[in-house]
């Protein structure tokens, strides 16, 4: 490389000469481009002050490139160009600290190029292992080639694909999506709970790779917009995720499943209000898609329809591979008491837990519950501390806070009685928080993770505790119902459910197929692999059909009982049956506004058979200090309820007497 030095207002020396050859020949490794160089050395004085300026003229391949010491960003800028041609601008801006104006300056002079690229964020990340390749059993190759053939005609059906835990559907979900892939379509897989993403995932994104996707509510609004333009662009072909993966702008949609189906989180409480299966199922009507309906305790309305003829129904009656179904005992609380033992493990769960952690195996315990306590009360008067704003108990949590799970009210923990001033104020225990530190307490050796609403919070909260429990890195998993849906770990062999009728008498007609659902699957955790599996149900009513169906996991005998109650009482899916919820924050408007509807339908919808009951208040009357009534109207004929809406809703909408009332109607829901 040619280098001339050039001093202006001073003699340089040869000592400095020698120093600026040395320097300026290093910028040789750095870009072979370069052919010559000039620099000048200036000492420049204004106003008794001495100014020493560098300046270095470049010239790299025919074009000349400006440089002074001074101007210290722009050299910057220059020595990273030589390092590395293409660089991201946020690392110009903010690792070099370059401003947009220096970037455009050396735009204009042609040293660099500006080009923009849109980058789309994929969620799916971090996800590791190979393929591999499962062998279909009988059942499971029966069911995809009945779906496949129906799909190949253009027959797109609803199809109820009822298998036991552990029986392999999501193997009948890929193969199905493979299929409907080849041919050029896309699939959208729905799963009811973000806790179900983790194993998901994994599972899909090892058999399709980057076709795959996700959608849910904890990721940022700019991360599901990007989401979305992948699946516009046909970046995607598969989108997992709760019910707002269902509107995934896919151009040829082919398959819709729904997995776990009978979840009420399918369900929408706010506006627009929806079922994502009735939803999926005109979205396929609409594209030429067919629907897979995937549970093992389906509800009872899709097993009603399969039943009646209107959907297909595939079954998958054992276990895919060596797994059996895992032993059940169900625990008589009422017995443990009479011998004495006031803990919240019985002592047959005991020996089982102190036996599999013997044997460096995993064990699950599920109480619908979080927090310490379930209620505060005072032992002397039996007061029970309320929320002042909602008709619901205060939550005692670790820290000693009172809290309310409706409103976030929250209150300094209360040791005398508002009521009575009795220092005998406590809670019965039965919290997640609880149940953590007594595990703790009886097994102290044990690794422990607890998984609720609040210990997953975070961004990637339910991902890490499941990870971490994936991985072995604890023994016992404490949670709430997000960890008794849908989660494969093969080293799990017991399953603890602590207090198996804590939904069995809620005030609702589908209380007992909800803990027949709910027990099931905890059962279904246990033993999913080669190792035999445990299940110990604790339970005040060991006699119940929907405890004792779910033990033997038979959703048969418990359909037949359940559908027999329903006929017996005219509830869905036999009859149909509407909601009506009144909700003001004026308690007397209220209460005049539920008296006029029930008086309209009485006189206005006279139709044989139709049964109006009610006003009555809601099971939580008082939320946010908004009171709440409900009707019930009952009927054979939908079409009959869906006239007495449009009725209702005719001379409600408008109505000066109902401007602080909201009505909301529910049918069948």
């Amino acid at each position: 490389m040619e280098i001339k030095i050039n001093a202006v207002g001073f003699s340089a020396s040869s000592q400095l000469e020698d120093f600026i050859q040395k320097k300026i020949s290093k910028l040789d490794k750095y870009h072979d481009g370069i052919i010559g160089s000039e620099v000048t050395l200036k000492l420049e004085k204004d106003d008794n002050l001495e100014n020493k300026v560098v300046e270095v003229l470049l010239n790299v391949k025919g074009q000349e490139v400006f440089a002074k010491k001074n101007a210290k960003a722009r050299y910057r800028l220059l020595e990273a160009l030589i390092n590395e041609p293409v660089i991201e601008e946020n690392i110009i801006k903010s690792k070099l600290n370059i401003t947009a104006q220096i970037i455009k300056t050396f735009e204009d002079m042609g040293i660099v190029e500006v080009r923009s690229e849109d980058m789309y964020r994929n969620p799916v990340r971090n996800v590791l292992g190979e393929r591999k390749h499962i062998e279909l059993n009988k059942q499971q190759k029966k069911a995809v080639d009945t779906i496949i053939a129906d799909y190949d005609n253009g027959d797109y059906k609803t199809y109820l694909l009822h298998g036991v835990t552990g029986s392999g559907k999501t193997e009948v979900y890929l193969e199905t999506i493979e299929h409907v892939l080849n041919h050029g379509r896309q699939a959208i897989v729905l799963i009811p709970e973000i806790a179900l993403t983790f194993q998901t995932v994994q599972r899909f994104y090892h058999r399709f790779g980057d076709k795959v996707s996700i959608m849910n509510s904890r990721m940022s609004k700019g991360e599901r917009y990007d989401q979305f333009l992948r699946a516009q662009r046909g970046d995607i072909s598969v989108m997992i995720g709760p019910r707002s993966a269902l509107f995934t702008p896919f151009s040829n949609i082919g398959l819709i499943v729904i997995d776990e189906e009978h979840e009420g989180a399918y369900k929408s409480e706010t506006v627009p209000r929806y079922h994502a299966r009735e939803v999926a199922c005109h979205i396929a009507k609409e594209a030429g898609a067919s629907v897979i309906l995937g549970s093992a305790t389906p509800s009872m309305e899709s097993y009603y329809a399969a039943m009646n003829g209107h959907i297909q129904l595939i079954t998958l009656d054992s276990r895919a591979g060596s797994g059996g179904l895992p032993a059940v005992d169900i625990v008589d609380l009422r017995e443990e008491l009479r011998l004495g033992n006031r803990t919240i493990f019985s002592n047959r769960l005991r020996e089982l837990m102190s036996d599999r952690l013997a044997k460096h195996e995993q064990i699950m315990l599920f109480l619908n519950k979080r927090g310490v306590a379930g209620f505060i009360s005072c032992r002397s008067c039996g007061k029970v501390m309320k929320c002042p704003h909602c008709d619901v108990s205060l939550t005692e949590h670790a820290d000693g806070r009172l809290m309310c799970h409706y409103c976030g009210y929250t209150t300094p923990k209360i040791t005398v009685c508002p009521s009575c001033g009795s220092r005998y104020v406590s809670g019965f225990r039965a919290g997640t928080e609880g149940v953590e530190a007594q595990v703790k307490k009886t097994f102290p050796q044990a690794r422990v993770l607890r998984m609720d609403m609040d210990t997953t919070r975070g961004k990637d909260g339910h991902e890490k505790i499941l990870s971490e429990f994936a991985n072995g890195n604890a023994d016992i998993l404490i949670g709430t119902q997000m960890i008794v849906k849908g989660h494969d770990f093969p080293n799990v062999t017991l399953m603890g459910v602590l207090a198996a009728d804590m939904s069995l008498y809620s005030s609702d007609y589908r209380a007992s197929e909800r803990t027949f659902q709910l027990l099931t699957q905890a059962a279904g955790r246990a033993g999913r692999a080669e190792k035999s599996g445990n299940v110990v149900i604790q339970t005040y009513t060991p006699e119940h059909f929907s405890i004792v169906s779910a033990a033997n996991q038979d959703y048969n005998a418990f359909y037949e009982q359940e559908i027999a109650y329903r006929k017996l009482c005219g509830y869905p899916p036999v009859d149909n049956l509407m909601k009506i919820m009144l909700s003001s924050p004026d308690e007397i408007l209220l209460t005049k506004s539920a008296a006029w509807v029930k008086a309209f339908v009485d006189n206005n919808c006279m139709v044989e058979g139709l049964m109006c009951i009610g006003p009555a208040d809601a099971p939580i009357y008082k939320i946010k200090d908004v009171y709440s009534k409900i009707i019930y109207v009952k009927h054979k004929n939908r079409e009959v309820l869906t006239d007495i809406y449009e009725k209702l809703d005719v001379n409600i909408v408008g109505s000066q007497a109902f401007r602080d009332v909201f009505v909301q109607y529910d049918i069948n829901g």
